[in-house]
């Protein structure tokens, strides 16, 4: 079992910032893939962000690149996304996910554990 608990949600201005974290517990973190998804209200969740467990590769959807960076520290079990330029679309629940997996995960089927969200409000 992983255990996710997502934090740094909160309600920001378009073009502000806000850095959300997911730690880990449970089995061995670096041996996981971690993702980033969202759901709107009245939408289906969607991918944001993936990362390798070695960090080393990434992946975004095309509406967050070059605004959000998702980054791991494996020793403190924690992932992140540095989310920049916000914008009023970004408002969602944003959860993280895991799979035992050494490659950049998109699809949320693929996805075992998931966290129970943090809520992101982006206000015009």
């Amino acid at each position: 079992q992983v255990q996710l608990v997502e934090s740094g949600g909160g309600l920001v201005q378009a073009g502000g910032s806000l850095r959300l974290s997911c730690a880990a517990s449970g089995r061995t973190f670096r041996n996981y893939a971690m993702g980033w998804f969202r759901q709107a209200p009245g939408k289906e969740r969607e991918f944001v962000a993936a990362i390798s467990w070695s960090g080393s590769n990434t992946y975004y959807t095309d509406s967050v690149k070059g605004r959000f960076t998702i980054s791991r520290d494996n020793a403190k079990n924690t992932v992140y996304l540095q989310m920049n330029s916000l914008k009023p679309e970004d408002t969602a629940v944003y959860y993280c996910a895991a799979k035992s997996s050494a490659f950049v995960i998109a699809t949320p089927e693929e996805y075992r554990y998931w966290g129970q969200g943090t809520q992101v409000t982006v206000s015009s």
